[in-house]
């Protein structure tokens, strides 16, 4: 699209033999391209990896297998060190792949067999002139080398499926996650498989089936703890769900640099695990942290030490909030799933919403904001928006 006046430039059709299945809301063009401004990228779980010059040219493509998850991909790509991060955590098989920019070679391949799910666009942390790679997932945060993918760091205290991707400012990284079951005053608490197949296990053939479950949020996540899809829940795959329930944690962290090793008890500066967000990412502007929860409650933290400025504050926008916040003039721009895009003050000590922008149309993207000109796509329309 033409920046100018928004007119089409060109249109290719990514190639894939079969479409990925999404989450009901979701869509399998999800993850955002990225751009170097030579070329650009973009990722599809039901192909792979694309790259296109500036006037619509294949120049390489990588095809990867589709996500083993019934709600389709969500990481977008980033660019970093000459490279193409992608990370594909899914139920089996997670890894986090680097392709070279200029030519989709694989630079290197990390195994993350260990997580589930998990849908956070990885950030590249600068500071102390190192440059980490951050990476959000299931029950863990992790940092890892750009050059070769070795990992640097972990730190505890993640949800189940991680949504929101981390952000850094003031010298310190921030991560938010929340996901249903892991707040303390709600856990969900699934009792031993030998218990429970004792009472459930009609067929008594040490497997469960889904019918063999009883109503509730266990059986909601069937699909989840069925890790290899086969309509079948295991011994192993049964305690693997146990166990994230049990060691899951919903909470926005702030993390000191210069760890290794699991630095969960050495480097967290501060937690608060209330009001937190589902899937819109944390935003840091002015020294401070911004969360929306949905229902449209706005909080707002003192970044060093965590101290709630504000908290579970209404914009009287209700609704989900699906969208990434963006930050510029001091002002913070987010945008309800319903068309609302609200606009607020980063230096006020209360709530301060400036406006409240209807746009009449479901919105999922994150604004962007370019040269002074905020571009925000609806689910039918592209805008721009300027002095």
């Amino acid at each position: 699209m033409s920046r100018t006046d928004g007119h089409e430039l060109w249109r290719t059709a990514a190639p894939a033999q079969k479409i990925e299945a999404t989450h009901r809301i979701g869509s399998p063009a999800a993850p955002t391209p990225c751009t170097d401004g030579k070329l650009v990228y973009a990722y599809f779980g039901s192909f792979g990896v694309l790259a296109y010059d500036w006037n619509g040219k294949e120049v390489w493509r990588k095809p990867l297998p589709a996500p083993v998850v019934e709600f389709g991909t969500g990481a977008s790509p980033i660019l970093a060190d000459g490279k193409l991060i992608i990370v594909a955590d899914q139920d089996v098989g997670s890894f986090l792949l680097a392709l070279d920019a200029k030519t989709g070679a694989e630079a290197w391949r990390v195994h993350r067999s260990e997580f589930r799910r998990s849908f956070s666009t990885p950030l590249v942390w600068k500071h102390d002139g190192l440059e980490e790679l951050i990476v959000a997932g299931s029950l863990w945060v992790r940092s890892y080398d750009l050059k070769d993918g070795k990992q640097r760091w972990s730190a505890r205290g993640m949800a189940r499926v991680s949504n929101a991707s981390p952000v850094a400012a003031d010298g310190l990284l921030f991560v938010s996650s929340w996901n249903v079951g892991g707040d303390e005053d709600d856990r969900v608490v699934m009792e031993p498989f030998d218990a429970f197949a004792a009472v459930n296990d009609t067929s008594k053939d040490g497997i469960l089936i889904r019918d063999e479950f009883p109503k509730g949020p266990v059986k909601d996540r069937f699909s989840q703890m069925d890790a290899d899809k086969d309509e079948r829940v295991t011994r192993a795959e049964y305690e693997m769900m146990r166990s994230m329930f049990a060691e899951a944690a919903n909470q926005l962290f702030a993390i000191k640099p210069g760890g290794s090793g699991d630095i969960t008890d050495t480097h967290v500066v501060w937690q608060v695990s209330k009001h937190l967000p589902y899937v819109s990412s944390p935003v840091v502007a002015n020294g401070r942290v911004f969360t929306m929860k949905n229902g449209g409650l706005a909080s707002c933290y003192d970044a060093r030490s965590g101290s709630p400025i504000y908290q579970a504050e209404r914009v009287e926008a209700p609704g989900d909030y699906y969208s990434s916040s963006a930050t510029a003039d001091g002002r913070i721009y987010v945008t309800s799933q319903r068309g609302t895009v609200v606009v607020i003050d980063t230096a006020s000590d209360t709530l301060k919403v400036l406006a409240r922008n209807e746009l009449h149309a479901a919105i999922f993207a994150s604004p962007a904001i370019v040269d002074g000109v905020i571009y925000l796509r609806t689910d039918k329309h592209l805008f721009a928006f300027g002095e």
